[in-house]
């Protein structure tokens, strides 16, 4: 990647992605929202006295969604933090705006997987340099009792979005994430997989605008059919047992890994509360817990969370 070959970028075109980021909130909240009978999101507006601020919108308690959020943010800086430099050194000390939409949820029913998606872009101005932007997003999915049909319609969904824009982008994208959505201390995948880009500004920017949207529009056509088969499957104590200790998974990569918590908690300028909305309502950890060998249990780590080619198989 080289700074001077992007295009320029200019205030129109980063007003042009707020527009976008706040329209695809709406969307995906509307269309959560239409699966549960009577909650609706609640929503924070915040503010930032640089400027900055966005909107957290919850969704708990409900009859197929246990706990969900959908937040826009639009934050400003003078500093960029650490999180933001460790693979840009040259840009250290810039001032930064960076905006987004990055989603989780977590269903009731263990038979429905938990989803997060995240699209956004970051601008960095820094004196002497043109300002050098870059998007970055993806989504992905975590089940706790695997389908097949829903892990291929997941991998074809993200390769429909991405491959129009570069040969080569949902392998490429699908490997990012399999390597970044990995828990290193446990040695095993958080899910499935999807899609993860970063740093990425290849082309003009309106081209990489338009692969970011694409991105943002395919979270819904892939995830709700999946929810929607799902949401109301049986299911037994053992199994909500086996959901909470992996949503403790769950819990440990966002705090130990994920590169958006801790720009979001080191930059000082997000709110925490909307940063952690991520994580469940319920979990659970036991002391040296062990599931039972070649149950349903075990099929999940055995087979579903091994590296595959799902389109492939």
């Amino acid at each position: 990647m080289s700074d001077q070959s992007q295009s320029p970028i200019n205030h129109t075109d980063v007003i042009a992605v707020k527009d976008y980021l706040m329209s695809l909130q709406d969307h995906i909240c509307a269309e959560l929202e239409g699966l549960e009978p009577s909650i609706r999101f609640h929503q924070d507006a915040w503010d930032r006295p640089n400027g900055g601020g966005g909107r957290t919108r919850v969704i708990a308690g409900g009859e197929v969604i246990e706990k969900g959020g959908v937040n826009f943010s639009h934050v400003m800086g003078d500093t960029l933090p650490p999180s933001a430099t460790e693979s840009r050194p040259e840009l250290a000390g810039g001032r930064f705006e960076a905006m987004g939409v990055s989603l989780v949820i977590h269903p009731k029913n263990p038979m429905a997987p938990t989803s997060h998606a995240n699209v956004r872009l970051f601008v960095v101005y820094k004196e002497g340099l043109a300002p050098v932007w870059w998007f970055g997003g993806g989504f992905d999915l975590t089940p706790y009792y695997g389908f097949d049909d829903d892990c291929i319609q997941w991998h074809q969904a993200a390769k429909d979005a991405v491959e129009p824009f570069g040969d080569g982008y949902y392998q490429r994208f699908k490997s990012w994430c399999d390597d970044y959505f990995y828990l290193k201390h446990r040695g095993e995948p958080r899910g499935i997989g999807g899609l993860f880009f970063d740093d990425f500004n290849e082309g003009e920017f309106q081209h990489c605008f338009a692969m970011m949207k694409s991105v943002g529009d395919t979270y819904s056509k892939a995830y709700m059919p999946i929810l929607s088969r799902r949401k109301d499957l049986p299911f037994n104590e053992r199994q909500r047992d086996f959901q909470l200790h992996r949503r403790g998974r769950y819990v440990e990569f966002n705090l130990v890994f994920d590169r958006g918590t801790h720009f979001g908690l080191q930059s000082g300028l997000g709110r925490t509360e909307s940063i952690l909305m991520s994580l469940p309502p319920e979990v659970r950890w036991t002391y040296e817990y062990q599931i039972e060998a070649n149950s349903p249990e075990a099929k999940l780590t055995d087979y579903y969370l091994t590296p595959k080619d799902w389109l492939a198989e």
